[in-house]
């Protein structure tokens, strides 16, 4: 193979490995990533800005309803209008199909709630990063040999974090979010981060029905912006003293 020929391939391959890799950085930069469902799509809307406005860069919107495609492709679009930088993810993907729907929709990575294998030779088809749902070392094992470097794992309160501290020795190059029971409260996030997951998923602890059915957008704001401000003092108490 001439030279030339292998340079371009070297950056096409960097490239494939980066673009999924950016896309699980910004997810672990803020430690956090806001999940959910609206079928209005303008209750949709005001979620997502009241998630920016809080400090959110990234949000999976999940496919739970049958208003899901057309919602996302509106939250896509006010995105790229009015909120830079913000990516949308979606989650609940359980099939190729709707994982392709969701794809040319603009999805700017996959969540599933297993481990499907099909979702994520799709994903890997169209550069994008998928986190599978796992709940056993099996499915852990298994994700990891279909080239995952990183699972959500659900239903993280059933699972707690001793749980993963009892499996992170055994899969050092993994990383882990769980979601699902994930609370707002400091103690609770300090035990999940202690344990040595690298992000937390939060649904409904993040965004009540109470607080949707009032349309308390405001609310949002302040309890997205406490929560990153919990994990970001958090991460830097538990930094080894340099």
């Amino acid at each position: 193979m001439r030279p030339a020929r292998m340079w371009t391939l070297l950056k096409i391959l960097y490239f494939i490995m980066d673009k999924q890799q950016q896309t699980l950085q910004i997810i672990l930069s803020g430690g956090m990533l806001p999940l959910y469902f609206h079928p209005s799509p303008q209750v949709s809307g005001e979620v997502l800005r009241a998630l920016y406005a809080g400090g959110v860069r990234v949000v999976e919107y999940t496919n739970r309803g049958k208003e899901a495609l057309d919602n996302f492709k509106a939250l896509k679009q006010i995105g790229h209008a009015t909120l830079p930088g913000m990516h949308i993810g979606i989650g609940t993907i359980r099939s190729r199909e709707a994982a392709k729907q969701f794809i040319d929709a603009g999805a700017d990575f996959l969540i599933s709630p297993g481990v499907v294998d099909e979702v994520i030779q799709t994903a890997k088809e169209h550069n994008l990063l998928c986190l599978p749902g796992c709940m056993t070392p099996t499915e852990m094992l298994h994700a990891e040999r279909l080239g995952m470097n990183a699972v959500k794992l659900f239903p993280g309160n059933v699972l707690g974090p001793a749980f993963v501290s009892a499996v992170r020795e055994l899969f050092p190059g993994m990383v882990f979010m769980p979601t699902g029971g994930v609370d707002t409260s400091a103690e609770n996030i300090r035990q999940w981060f202690a344990a040595g997951v690298s992000a937390v998923g939060m649904g409904s602890k993040l965004l009540s029905r109470e607080v949707l059915e009032q349309g308390d957008y405001a609310a949002i704001t302040a309890r997205t912006r406490e929560v990153l401000n919990t994990i970001a003092s958090i991460r830097k108490a538990q930094r080894p003293a340099e």
